[in-house]
């Protein structure tokens, strides 16, 4: 059975960092597609950086050059390094998994349960 599991998140002030880490067990790893999302109160689920099997990325034009998305293979996680943390960049966030890769659709087959990211200004 598939898990994803996160973890990192916190509360930072504006300008902080932080680094969230998804767990991935019950498949092969190296395998599938990989992104984070994130969902703010009232809003849609928003793709945030994806990685494909081998290593391209993605990011959605808000976060580049600010956030980082790497895999560790053989640690089967996922990680999104975010610096220069902004108000807006509040919102649970999420990993998703999937032998396809939707880039920042939603239509991940697998998530995570989420971890809270909240900055202050």
């Amino acid at each position: 059975q598939v898990q994803l599991v996160e973890s990192g998140g916190g509360s930072v002030q504006a300008g902080g960092s932080l680094r969230l880490s998804c767990a991935a067990s019950g498949y092969t790893y190296n395998w599938y597609y990989m992104a984070w999302f994130r969902q703010a109160p009232g809003k849609e689920r928003e793709g945030v950086a994806a990685i494909t099997t081998d290593g391209r990325t993605r990011y959605i034009d808000s976060v580049k050059g600010r956030f980082t998305i790497s895999q560790d293979n053989a640690k089967n996680t996922l990680y999104l390094q975010m610096n220069s943390l902004k108000p807006e960049d509040t919102a649970m966030y999420y990993c998703a998994a999937d032998s396809v890769w939707w880039i920042f659709l939603p239509r991940y087959k697998y998530w995570g349960q989420g971890t809270q990211v909240t900055v202050s200004s």
